[in-house]
C-alpha cells in the first residue's frame, strides 16, 4: 500500500489514529455522464495529460472519478496531487482538500513544499482546524520541510489566525529563515488584531535586520501608520520607500495617498500624486476624495475631469467619491452631468452609488429629483432611507420625512440606526410633531448629544420652553453648546427674549472666544435700547481681537460663481442689481407688505448696520433675476443664517416676479414661491 519514501508510512499511521477513519470510501460515480468522461481520459497514460485533466476538472464531476484515475495510472507523482488539492481549494472545498491529502498519504505519495501550504490553508477552514493544523505542522517537521519559506508563511498564517499574532510571532522568532513575506505577515496579523503600533514596530525591526523591503511590506506599514493617524511614522516609512526606490510603485504610492489624506495632509498627498510615474483609477479616486474631504470641491472636480480626459474610466467608487463635491447648489450642473455619465456608460449603479446620487440631489436643492431616484431604487439600505428622510426635512417637508420613516419601520430588512433616528427627529422638529418626536426619542437605546439637542429643538420650536428646560435639567445638558443653540433657535422663532438672554450668557461663558456669541449679546442689548451695554460688548470684541463672521452669498450663472458680500458694489452689474432691488422694494411697499426689521437675535453684526437691499442674499437674488430668463428658478447659497427682513423680502419678491427662489442657508433650503416659504417661517 505504501511506497518506500522515508517516513511516509509511520506518518500515515499516525494520521489515521489522530483523525479517525472517514465514513466509508470515496463516493462511487454518480452518473453515466461522469463515467463516460473518465473513460475518455483513461487511455491517456502520461502524467502530464493527467495533470491537465485535473486542472480542468469541473466541480460537478464526482471526486471519486479522479481517485479512480490515480488508482489505474501506474505513475502518480506529487505534482498531480498538488494540482488536485489546488482544484478543491480554488473551489472552496476544504474538506475535500483534507480528504485528498489523506488519500495521498495512503498511497505513499510524499508531500512537498507546495503541498503543505495548501493543506494548511484548508486547515484554517475545517472543523477542529487548529488541532489538524498542528498535526500538519508535525508532518512538516518529520518531512524536513519546516524551514521552507512557503511552509513557514503558511504556518504563521495558521497560528496567527487561530491562536493570535503573538503565537505566530513566537514561531517566527524560532524560525531560522525569515524573509520579507514572513516579516510582513506578522505585521498584517497585528493589524488584524487592531494593534497597528506593534505592526509598525515589526516593520522597524525588519528594516534594522536588513531584510529585503518589498512593496507589500511598505503598503502594510503605511496602512498601520494610517490607522494610527501618525504623520511622523508615516513620513518615516515614506522615506524608507524613497530610499528603497519603491516610492513610484503604484501600490506604494496609492497607500501613501490614503495615509496623507486620512491624516489631513492634502499637501503631502498632492506631492505624492504629482510625482507618480503612472496612475490608476485608485490613484485618481484617492486624490480627489482627499480634496472633497477637506472642502476643496472645485479642485476635486477639476481632477475628476482631468482623469476623464486622460482616458481613465471612473468606476463606481470614483463616482461615489466625487459626487459629494456636487452636493452644493452652485455645483448642481456638474452633479447632473456625472449622473448622466453613469447612465450613458453603464457604470455599476450599486446601492452606494445610488445613495451618493440621492445625496447629491438633496444637497444641491433638487428634492423632487431625489424623490424620483429613491422611488426607483430596487435595493435600499439604511443610508438610502436616512438621506431621503433628512432631505425632506431640509426642504421644509417634515411630514413627508416622518411618513417615510414609518414606511422604513415596516421594512424588516433595514436596521434603524441612531443616524436614522436623528433624521426623523429633525423631521419632527420641522413638522412640529412633538408627541411623535417623544416616541422616537424614547426608542433610542443610548441617545447621543445630537439626539438630545434635536429633542430640545423640537420642544422649543413648538414653543414648549418649560418642557425644554425640564428636559435639559433631567439630562444635565446645560453645558452643551449644541443644545443651547437649539434652545436659542426656538427663542428666535417665538421672540422669547428673557430665555434668549440667559442662553446667550451661557454661550459666552462656554465659548469665550466665539465672536458670534458677543454679536448676539450686542444685538440683544440693541433691541432693548441698552446702548451702554452695546458699547461695552463691542469694546470687548475689539479688546479680545475677535473677528465676527461676514455674510456672503453666491449664485452660479453660465458656469461661473458670482459672490456677493454685505453692501457689495464691486460686481460689474452692481448699478443694475441695486436698481432692480429698489424697484422691487417699492412694489412691496405699495402692496402694504410689512417686512421684519428685528435683528435682536441675529448673529451677523454687519447686517444690522447695512440697508436691507445691501444684504448679500438679496444682491445675489437680484443678479439672478436680471441675468436669467423669465420663469427660471433662482438658486442662491448663503454661508450664514438668512435674516428676517431678507426672508420676508424673498417671499414678497417670489410673488411679484412669479418665480421660485431657493435660498440655502446653514439651517435649511428656503423655497420661496407665491409669497410663501417652505420653512413656514420656522427656521
Amino acid at each position: 500500500m505504501f511506497c518506500s519514501c522515508v517516513g511516509v508510512g509511520p506518518l500515515v499511521c499516525r494520521f489515521h489514529l489522530e483523525l479517525g477513519e472517514e465514513r466509508g470510501e470515496m463516493d462511487v460515480l454518480s452518473s453515466t455522464q461522469s463515467r463516460s468522461i473518465f473513460l475518455k481520459q483513461k487511455s491517456i497514460n502520461a502524467v502530464p495529460n493527467l495533470q491537465s485533466c485535473v486542472r480542468v476538472l469541473p466541480r460537478s464531476i464526482d471526486v471519486s472519478l479522479t481517485h479512480q484515475m490515480f488508482d489505474e495510472i501506474p505513475v502518480s507523482d506529487t505534482f498531480a496531487w498538488n494540482n488536485l488539492i489546488q482544484t478543491h481549494l480554488t473551489n472552496g472545498d476544504p474538506d475535500r482538500v483534507v480528504s485528498t491529502y489523506r488519500q495521498m498519504l495512503l498511497r505513499g505519495v510524499r508531500p512537498d513544499k507546495h503541498t503543505l501550504p495548501r493543506i494548511l490553508t484548508a486547515a484554517r477552514q475545517t472543523n477542529n482546524s487548529f488541532f489538524f493544523g498542528k498535526q500538519v505542522h508535525g508532518h512538516a517537521l518529520k518531512l524536513g520541510l519546516s524551514s521552507d519559506s512557503y511552509v513557514i508563511s503558511a504556518l504563521l498564517e495558521l497560528y496567527g489566525r487561530l491562536d493570535g499574532a503573538d503565537a505566530a510571532k513566537l514561531l517566527f522568532c524560532k524560525s531560522a529563515r525569515r524573509n520579507s513575506v514572513s516579516w510582513t505577515l506578522i505585521s498584517r496579523l497585528y493589524i488584524m488584531e487592531d494593534k497597528p503600533g506593534l505592526a509598525v514596530d515589526m516593520f522597524k525591526q525588519m528594516v534594522k535586520s536588513k531584510a529585503e523591503i518589498d512593496p507589500l511590506a511598505l503598503v502594510t506599514a503605511i496602512g498601520a501608520c494610517g490607522i494610527l493617524k501618525s504623520l511622523p511614522e508615516g513620513r518615516n516609512v515614506h522615506d524608507i520607500a524613497r530610499k528603497s526606490g519603491l516610492e513610484g510603485d503604484v501600490l506604494v504610492s496609492n497607500s501613501l495617498l490614503k495615509l496623507y489624506i486620512d491624516c489631513g495632509s492634502i499637501k503631502d498627498a498632492r506631492a505624492v500624486f504629482d510625482r507618480m510615474p503612472s496612475k490608476d483609477v485608485i490613484s485618481w479616486t484617492e486624490i480627489f476624495r482627499g480634496y472633497v474631504k477637506n472642502g476643496g470641491f472645485n479642485e476635486g472636480l477639476k481632477l475628476f475631469r482631468q482623469m476623464s480626459m486622460e482616458g481613465i474610466k471612473p468606476d463606481s467608487l470614483a463616482i461615489s467619491s466625487i459626487l459629494p463635491a456636487c452636493g452644493r447648489v452652485a455645483a448642481h450642473k456638474q452633479g447632473k452631468e456625472i449622473h448622466a455619465y453613469l447612465l450613458r456608460n453603464g457604470i455599476d449603479m450599486n446601492v452606494t452609488v445610488q445613495n451618493a446620487v440621492l445625496d447629491m440631489y438633496v444637497k444641491s436643492g433638487f428634492i423632487d429629483s431625489a424623490a424620483k431616484i429613491f422611488a426607483g431604487m430596487e435595493v435600499r439600505d439604511s443610508i438610502s432611507w436616512t438621506v431621503m428622510i433628512l432631505g425632506y426635512s431640509l426642504h421644509g417637508q417634515g411630514e413627508l420625512g416622518v411618513d417615510l420613516f414609518c414606511e422604513m419601520e415596516k421594512n424588516s430588512r433595514v436596521q434603524i440606526d441612531q443616524t436614522a433616528y436623528a433624521a426623523v427627529l429633525h423631521a419632527c422638529t420641522i413638522a412640529r410633531l412633538v408627541e411623535q418626536g417623544r416616541l422616537y426619542f424614547n426608542c433610542i437605546s443610548s441617545p447621543k448629544i445630537r439626539h438630545h439637542a434635536l429633542m430640545v429643538a423640537l420642544l422649543s420650536h413648538a414653543g414648549l420652553f418649560h418642557e425644554a428646560r425640564v428636559f435639559m435639567e433631567q439630562h444635565k445638558l446645560e453645558g452643551y453648546v449644541e443644545v443651547l443653540r437649539a434652545l436659542l433657535d426656538g427663542c428666535r422663532i417665538h421672540r422669547n427674549m428673557p430665555t434668549a438672554k440667559r442662553v446667550i450668557d451661557q454661550l459666552c461663558n462656554l465659548q469665550t472666544l466665539n465672536a458670534d456669541n458677543y454679536v448676539l449679546l450686542s444685538n440683544w442689548y440693541t433691541s432693548s435700547a441698552k446702548w451702554e451695554m452695546v458699547d461695552k460688548v463691542r469694546e470687548t470684541i475689539r479688546d479680545m481681537g475677535l473677528k465676527p463672521r461676514k455674510g456672503y452669498s453666491w449664485i452660479e450663472f453660465r458656469n461661473k460663481i458670482h459672490v456677493f458680500g454685505t453692501g457689495d458694489v464691486s460686481h460689474p452689474r452692481s448699478e443694475k442689481i441695486y436698481w432692480e432691488l429698489q424697484s422691487l422694494m417699492k412694489k412691496i411697499e405699495e402692496e402694504g407688505t410689512m417686512l421684519n426689521a428685528d435683528f435682536s437675535l441675529h448673529d451677523v453684526d454687519e447686517e444690522r448696520e447695512c440697508i436691507p437691499i445691501g444684504h448679500s442674499e438679496l444682491l445675489a437674488t437680484s443678479f439672478g433675476l436680471i441675468s436669467t430668463q423669465a420663469g427660471a428658478t433662482i438658486r442662491v447659497t448663503k454661508n450664514l443664517r438668512i435674516c428676517g427682513n431678507c426672508h420676508d423680502s424673498a417671499k414678497a419678491i417670489s410673488k411679484i416676479v412669479e418665480r421660485e427662489i431657493i435660498i440655502k442657508d446653514p439651517s435649511c433650503f428656503h423655497h420661496f414661491k407665491d409669497g410663501f416659504c417652505s420653512c413656514g417661517d420656522f427656521w
